[in-house]
């Protein structure tokens, strides 16, 4: 057991590292090896890793195979989905199962296994919130409700939650998440893990706030100006500051604190990209927080969010609404000038796969469908029934077409050139505009001939197009006819295709395989199940 005392992790941690550098290489390799970031511009994001623009296609195992005998049913899960990134948790309980003594066994045997896969890695700090519970904290924490106290109902009633105000929580919260981030700086010189969730769906179910005598006092007290100033509203008590949404915004604000405390500790010791996710509300129909877990970074609470906790770089939603509307609903309110757009979890099952293409086009960088590994458990009705290769099948294609392109893909989205859609189950037509130009894309056509697009019998069709010029374009997709045409055809000019290249990136470099003409232009560009992807020059006549 690689079993650690509080008083010794930084000696032990110099120790490992030099091991591990010399055989990565020796020092000089590994402190030369670039740090993971997220860089922006103009309000878009993206994600460097090894100095090199990097989309997250991955996978996220079940809460409960963060152990070493179940690393066997993991890696065929992500080979079979041709995913470049594992996301594990790792939990409090898991590494201090005693106050103050650390174990790390699992994490070094699950960075090996993550290289010898050639996957990168996500890590998820299960801290004092997983879903909104303590569930995941360690028996010494969850079981003194003295020392590590819980919110409290209107009625005084505990709930199954931690109080974000409780100093010792922090304290301890705060030790466990350092203590992890100084032992990844030293076993992982070669950044396997390029980014660390802080918490899980953090917040309350089933109240508002912590009603607590202390949480009482600063709710009838002002509201921070930290807050008041980011918000550029006037000062006054919570009440009068927020009105009905008072409650909500009070929990959000100190559980972000709260958060805000733990990363800032973690980011100093080694500053990977920190994220936290999101359990979300309705979005198209809100009920009162009561109904959703109050105090996360719900979409009515980002901009509370980003206020109380800085050191964050993403707020990501978990996304389990399989109809279109409210789909791409969260990834419009996601993606905000201050905030990249990750969708840190979504669901397995089929329906979910295809909006892969609308993150993508909402400039998105990464997704990661929830419950991937052979364990035999599955969170159906969120996700699929039963998780086999029938049920990742139609992630691993589009994982398959977009993987060999995923740096152009992503160098793209930061210029702003990448535009993407998926299917939806109502309305069977999209457009594109591409500034001279309009893409059209139909779902449910055959590949020959014109008629009235009836979709897909099953929702599962998407595109991607991205600018490489004023008349040249990269296009692909699944199951979906794109058809170019002028944007404005008043002056009597009519489009055509000047070329069309079927072919793939290698190391940067457009290599063609042939070109497309006849039959496979003249009823636009058809995309099936097969992975293709079109260089496409368009002129007029």
């Amino acid at each position: 057991m690689n079993r650690i005392c509080a008083a010794r992790p930084l000696v032990l941690a110099l120790v490992t590292g030099l091991l591990i550098s010399s055989a990565a290489g020796g020092p000089v390799a590994a402190q030369g090896a670039p740090m993971p970031r997220i860089a922006s511009s103009h309000g878009r994001y993206e994600l460097l890793v090894a100095g090199k623009p990097y989309l997250v296609l991955g996978a996220q195992v079940n809460n409960s195979s963060n152990y070493p005998a179940m690393l066997p049913a993991v890696w065929p899960a992500l080979g079979q989905m041709h995913a470049n990134t594992v996301v594990m948790p790792v939990a409090w309980e898991q590494i201090e199962p005693q106050e103050g003594v650390f174990d790390f066994s699992f994490l070094d045997l699950f960075l090996a296994q993550a290289r010898e896969h050639g996957l990168r890695a996500v890590l998820l700090w299960f801290g004092t919130w997983k879903n909104g519970s303590p569930a995941y904290t360690p028996e010494w924490v969850k079981l003194d409700n003295d020392r590590f106290p819980r919110v409290l109902n209107p009625q005084g009633k505990r709930m199954p939650s931690l109080s974000p105000l409780a100093p010792a929580t922090l304290a301890a919260d705060r030790a466990a998440f350092v203590a992890l981030m100084r032992h990844l700086k030293a076993a992982d010189p070669q950044h396997t893990v390029i980014m660390v969730q802080v918490e899980n769906e953090t917040g309350t179910y089933g109240s508002a706030r912590d009603y607590s005598p202390q949480a009482q006092r600063l709710f009838d007290g002002p509201v921070p100006r930290q807050l008041t100033r980011a918000l550029r509203t006037h000062r006054g008590t919570w009440r009068e500051v927020f009105g009905p949404q008072a409650d909500e915004f009070f929990h959000a604000w100190y559980i972000g604190r709260f958060v805000q405390q733990v990363a800032a500790a973690g980011k100093a010791v080694y500053p990977l990209p920190l994220y936290v996710n999101a359990a979300l509300r309705d979005p198209l129909h809100p009920g009162p927080p009561t109904t959703y877990e109050s105090g996360g970074p719900a979409d009515d609470a980002l901009t509370v969010w980003k206020a109380a906790a800085p050191a964050i770089d993403v707020i990501a939603p978990d996304i389990y609404l399989p109809d279109y509307a409210r789909y791409t609903k969260v990834l419009d309110l996601y993606q905000r000038p201050d905030n990249a757009l990750f969708v840190a979890e979504t669901g397995s099952k089929q329906p979910y796969a295809r909006y892969l293409f609308a993150v993508l086009g909402h400039q998105g960088i990464g997704f990661a469908p929830f419950g991937v590994d052979f364990s035999g458990y599955s969170n159906f009705p969120l996700g699929a029934r039963v998780v086999d290769g029938k049920t990742l099948a139609p992630f691993a294609l589009e994982y398959g077409l977009i993987a060999p392109m995923a740096p152009e893909l992503a160098q793209m989205s930061f210029a702003g050139n990448l535009i993407g859609v998926s299917e939806d189950s109502a309305v069977h037509v999209q457009t594109i505009p591409l500034g001279r130009w309009r893409a059209v894309v139909s779902y449910g056509l055959p590949m020959f001939g014109n008629s009235t697009p009836p979709g897909n019998p099953v929702p599962e069709g998407g595109a991607l197009v991205g600018r490489l010029g004023t008349d040249e374009f990269l296009v692909t997709g699944m199951h979906a006819r794109v058809a170019f045409a002028l944007a404005d055809a008043s002056g009597g000019r009519q489009a055509q295709y000047a070329r069309v290249e079927e072919g793939s990136y290698g190391n940067g470099q457009w290599r063609a395989r042939r070109v497309w003409n006849g039959d496979q232009v003249d009823w636009g560009l058809n995309f099936t199940s097969i992975p293709q992807v079109l260089h496409v020059r368009l002129a007029t006549y």
